[in-house]
């Protein structure tokens, strides 16, 4: 994807300035100001810039101080200035160009209507937005992530400052890896966000055998080390970060989960046999660790919202159909239509 060179971001940040600080006087009719959509705001660099992909989004490059490094995060404004937020985050295959929600499932057009700030944080790969406890990469040489203190210490200060978003009035949602990223997030900081919604998320994260196939995932998206995540498979680190065992933290929480049953339905067949099969695999294994945590959190006194369709692969078929099925709920929940 092609962004504004930082030649052409002085422009358009001279252009948007002028047309902020601009006002129409029209008689009898008081002052007409830029729409809260109109103008870049500032960042780490200077200004934000305009993402290519349109819809209001602006690419904003924020510090992380646990990080070292400024993270670049799209961010479509709400549309008249409502202070609610939703957190989208990625997959595992999350990449350093652009949030999935903005290519794969035009999360920005679906909302272009609505009162909510829309936040798709950009990289993080493999992460399950959690804080690392080493470098990510088994020669030492990669990020130590500190995702969990980027996006609940770090970004919603950024957030409230610059577009008006308060602190304590954000939804998390997330496909896959940040389905389980969202129920974490959200039951470790329940005092900043109101909502989370796991599509496909895996939600039983310590069980028997799942650290093999974590260490082998965590190879091939590109070679990372799993103890790097939590240290050794004895770590209590790594019970914190299942949400199995984080359930307590979302009894005042709006909670919606979703797996499809891995079956094929009529629109899958125009998807690549071999990606019909890791789908197939890939889901219902979602849906096995859902339903089992589902029942956990109805015993503990958490009741979500679930839907379970009987057929669906893990793919983005899936999870377009996910997030316009749970718009309105995400709309009632945060008071942002």
């Amino acid at each position: 994807m092609k962004f504004v060179s930082r030649a052409m971001k002085k422009v358009v940040t001279v252009v948007a300035s002028v047309a902020t600080a601009t006002t129409i006087m029209v008689a009898g009719q008081g002052v007409a100001h830029a729409g809260h959509r109109d103008w870049l705001r500032p960042d780490a660099t200077g200004t934000c810039d305009w993402d290519a992909h349109g819809w209001w989004v602006q690419r904003c490059d924020v510090w992380s101080e646990a990080m070292g490094r400024n993270i670049p995060v799209q961010i479509q404004p709400s549309q008249r200035g409502g202070n609610a937020a939703l957190y989208l985050l990625d997959g595992a295959r999350a990449t350093e160009e652009s949030n999935a929600w903005t290519i794969d499932a035009n999360a920005p057009e679906s909302f272009q209507h609505h009162n909510i700030t829309l936040v798709m944080p950009i990289g993080g790969a493999g992460s399950f937005y959690q804080d690392w406890v080493a470098p990510a990469t088994y020669t030492s040489n990669g990020p130590t992530y500190m995702w969990e203190t980027f996006l609940t210490k770090e970004l919603p200060g950024y957030l409230s400052q610059q577009f008006g978003v308060a602190e304590n009035n954000m939804s998390v949602a997330g496909l896959s890896m940040g389905g389980t990223a969202a129920v974490n997030l959200a039951s470790r900081n329940p005092d900043k966000f109101r909502q989370a919604i796991s599509w496909s998320g895996y939600l039983a994260m310590t069980l028997p055998g799942m650290e093999m196939l974590l260490r082998l995932a965590m190879l091939d998206l590109g070679g990372f080390n799993i103890n790097a995540m939590y240290g050794s498979i004895f770590s209590p680190k790594r019970y914190e970060n299942d949400p199995m065992w984080n359930i307590e933290g979302l009894k005042n929480t709006n909670v919606y989960i979703s797996a499809a049953s891995g079956f094929w339905g009529v629109d899958d067949f125009d998807t690549p046999i071999g990606n019909r099969i890791n789908g197939s695999l890939l889901e219902s294994f979602s849906l096995y660790t859902t339903s089992m945590w589902e029942m956990k959190a109805r015993a503990q006194g958490v009741n979500p919202t679930v839907d379970y369709p009987p057929t669906g692969i893990h793919d983005w078929k899936q999870w377009r159909y996910q997030l316009e099925r749970t718009k309105p709920q995400i709309l009632d929940v945060m008071g942002a239509w």
